[in-house]
């Protein structure tokens, strides 16, 4: 299992790393310039942003997991401490979905940006 999750990992991250090359072409300096150069800003943006909320999603969502499997194991073990365990369960989750609301954050700043509209 550790060689699958492994292999995958690095296709993931190879692909992640080729794709921008793929999609990368050489800008013709004419007046449409600036409009390419815009063009392949928003490709890479749009790019960028789904890598970044997918990581955010992928590590919350591992997070989130591994914090109610413990939760449930401490219940089970425990079952007068449920009150408190709940209690830090919920404030953890609460904690760890903040992270993926940055993570959006960011990225819905990243993409509404127009970094044009500096060199106007």
């Amino acid at each position: 299992m550790k060689k699958i999750l492994l292999v995958t990992l690095i296709t993931l991250i190879l692909v992640s790393i080729a794709v921008p090359f793929g999609f990368a072409e050489e800008v013709v300096r004419t007046e449409t310039a600036k409009a390419d150069g815009k063009i392949g800003y928003f490709t890479m943006a749009v790019l960028a942003c789904g890598l970044a909320i997918g990581i955010a999603a992928f590590g919350t969502g591992i997070g989130q997991g591994i914090g109610i499997g413990k939760a449930v194991e401490g219940i089970a073990r425990n079952p007068g401490a449920s009150g408190k365990i709940q209690m830090t369960l919920v404030i953890g989750l609460a904690m760890i979905e903040s992270l993926a609301i940055y993570a959006l954050v960011v990225v819905i700043i990243v993409f509404f940006m127009d970094p044009f509209k500096f060199l106007k």
